[in-house]
């Protein structure tokens, strides 16, 4: 439960760097590399087995971060894209939402399986994601714009569930720290050829206040993943738990911090949602 809950912590972190980024004007997409770069040092730092490249490469699991790292950078643009034409509270309950895919792998791929009251608090901490990302009179997306939060759904349910597979199939405890690093190497490589194909379209600046923005927002985003790997190798809660109690308290965290903080203001609705958010995860994690 610890690891879980320092997920979860460094999940919101991520988000109070962000909202720090529109205060400081830093270049998001520059920051974001350096961020990855970060991110795949801390991971290198904390691994404590030999560095030999021939038993990386022989391993079970080294294509897994060659295919999640073009995933990240590929999700994070889709997320980008339909907050501009939808909306963030669309983009954001896109992403939280895919926690139905890596739950439905655990229950069909690995035979978890879900009490009643374990799926009661599942669909109530997806109410939970829509209440208290939905602004105004609600979400709504043209229909010329709806695949874009298709995309970023299937996207970020893929990337959990990828994670659970690697975990669960090929990774031994000794190995996470290269692992999460090799996401993020792999995730920095994709973005240096995402930038360089921008480039001639919008100019980067490698300055020190994006420098300082992408460590910032590296070091918990790279503790992000480690600890939810670590979560997931408890014996005290299913996957299907695990994965629902993460999105769901990083969303309900996300939103406290911003009242807080940011002096965001909420509605009736959105803390209606806060109310299901905390239910639901005593439900879960309880049950």
């Amino acid at each position: 439960m610890i690891a879980l809950a320092l997920s979860v912590l460094s999940s919101t972190w991520i988000f109070v760097v962000f909202k720090l980024y529109d205060v400081y004007k830093v270049q998001t997409l520059v920051a974001i590399i350096v961020n990855y770069i970060t991110a795949c040092l801390v991971g290198l730092t904390l691994y404590e087995g030999k560095m030999d490249a021939n038993l990386i490469i022989d391993s079970s699991w080294v294509l897994g971060p060659v295919f999640m790292g073009a995933l990240f950078i590929t999700v994070f643009n889709l997320m980008a894209k339909t907050s501009q034409v939808a909306g963030v509270s669309v983009a954001s309950v896109a992403t939280k939402m895919s926690l139905v895919i890596p739950v439905l792998l655990g229950v069909f791929l690995y035979k978890e399986r879900l009490s009643f009251i374990e799926i009661t608090g599942i669909v109530m901490a997806l109410t939970a994601v829509y209440l208290v990302s939905a602004r105004g009179k609600g979400l709504h997306v043209d229909r010329k714009h709806l695949l874009l939060p298709i995309l970023v759904f299937l996207g970020s349910g893929i990337i959990d569930a990828s994670i659970k597979y690697f975990e669960e199939q090929h990774l031994s405890d000794q190995e996470i720290p290269i692992f999460s690093s090799m996401i993020f190497g792999f995730a920095a490589i994709s973005g240096l050829l995402f930038i360089a194909f921008k480039s001639n379209k919008t100019q980067m600046k490698l300055n020190l206040k994006n420098i300082l923005g992408g460590v910032a927002l590296g070091i918990p985003n790279y503790f992000s993943i480690y600890f939810l790997i670590r979560a997931l190798r408890s014996d005290l809660l299913s996957s299907a738990a695990v994965f629902t109690i993460n999105n769901v308290a990083i969303v309900m965290l996300s939103t406290l911090v911003g009242i807080l903080l940011f002096k965001e203001k909420l509605s009736a609705k959105n803390w209606g949602g806060v109310a299901i958010a905390i239910l639901s995860i005593i439900l879960v994690a309880l049950f």
